[in-house]
């Protein structure tokens, strides 16, 4: 496409033509500055952009900090979650911007991106972190590369994970599961009318997560067909709101079966949690949702509440603690009582049953010993003797 450029009293206009309306030919002039040169760079923008469906990026100059804004607006905002836009915007800021966002998106290269990513491994962070950055930098730079056109190759293409030891996480020290006797004294600690006996009973017994725990309505549990819902997360967003998320996969909506023993406790407790309404009044704070894991004056309760559980477990009752450690201890309770796998995999939410077989790799090892002696046993009972 081709274009003009002219001077009109004491300014440059530049001018090009567009498609057709109404079967007449339009053009666009538009001031372009106080020179001829000034004009001819504006037509030149102006005519990419026009190209570019109206959007334009300078590819020549643009910043890596320049272009992840960029990205993070067209691509994050409008395609992920709204907990994942603000773990991606905290890489960006904490990690990428600081190392690598003054250099020119062009002049990136995969030993600079080695570099960050090596320097990321020995300063500690976790093999999950480092995949999570990983994987930002990847879909960052293959974007740039396509639907972008600002480079010609993904530069992130050469670069490695670092390899860690593989110290298994599937054991028992790794994934924290934690005894019913030292279950039992957690619940000493915060018995029935604490804040956190609800939340610790819920995870317990349904094997959910920190996030879908807190989350939970009073309509997402029925009393009479004894299930609960997990349809949405609580998490905080990037304004430190409490806010509604969606679950962490697709395979994380699913409707739990849970016993006798935890529907009389959320029976007692929500008629309490009535009680305390009409105790308080004036004073019990309103929500804008009827949630079940609220303090007494109706205070929500998050995921920071768990961080005080966790530290009280581990320092105080010197017990390894996470609030994971009761989706561990329920997952591995099941297995080792001979549930079926496929029905434990449907009740944590994975998306296959090899998620569950890998995690509990521990408890699946010893239920095939355990087959074998089984399988022995019945040999020496039925076999006859020679």
């Amino acid at each position: 496409m081709e274009g003009s450029v002219r001077k009109k009293g004491n300014k440059w206009y530049y001018s090009f033509e567009v498609g057709k309306e109404n079967g007449k030919r339009k053009k666009i002039e538009r001031a372009g500055g106080s020179t001829k040169k000034e004009a001819l760079e504006s037509l030149r923008k102006a005519i990419i952009e026009f190209e570019n469906a109206g959007t334009f990026i300078d590819e020549s100059t643009i910043s890596v900090n320049d272009y992840f804004d960029y990205w993070f607006k067209e691509y994050v905002l409008l395609n992920c979650k709204p907990n994942t836009q603000v773990s991606y915007k905290q890489l960006i800021q904490n990690h990428i911007k600081p190392q690598i966002g003054i250099y020119h998106l062009k002049k990136i290269t995969p030993a600079k991106l080695q570099e960050l990513i090596n320097t990321k491994y020995r300063n500690g962070f976790s093999k999950n972190y480092l995949s999570n950055l990983y994987g930002v930098l990847s879909g960052a730079f293959k974007n740039a590369v396509y639907p972008y056109q600002l480079i010609k190759e993904n530069p992130m293409t050469f670069v490695k994970m670092p390899k860690y030891n593989q110290k298994l996480i599937n054991n028992l020290e790794d994934l924290k599961i934690i005894t019913l006797e030292q279950y039992n004294t957690i619940l000493k600690r915060f018995p029935y009318g604490s804040n956190m006996h609800i939340p610790l009973q819920i995870g317990f017994h349904t094997g959910m997560r920190a996030a879908e725990v807190m989350s939970l309505t009073w309509d997402c549990i029925d009393l009479n067909a004894h299930t609960i819902k997990v349809e949405k997360i609580l998490y905080r967003n990037e304004f430190k709101q409490w806010v509604f998320g969606t679950p962490k996969t697709q395979s994380s909506y699913r409707t739990i079966k849970i016993g006798g023993t935890l529907i009389s406790l959320l029976k007692r407790f929500h008629t309490d949690q009535k009680a305390n309404k009409l105790r308080y009044g004036e004073y019990y704070i309103k929500n804008d949702y009827d949630f079940v894991c609220l303090k007494e004056n109706g205070e929500l309760l998050t995921t920071d509440s768990i961080k005080y559980l966790s530290r009280i477990v581990n320092y105080e009752l010197n017990i390894p603690f996470k609030f994971h450690s009761l989706r561990h201890t329920h997952a591995t309770m099941l297995l080792e009582a001979g549930a079926n796998i496929k029905d434990i995999q449907e009740r944590l939410g994975h998306s296959k049953s090899s998620i569950t077989m890998d995690v509990y790799s521990h408890v699946t090892k010893k239920m095939s010993n355990d087959s074998v002696n089984i399988f022995e046993n019945m040999l020496k009972i039925n076999l006859p003797t020679t």
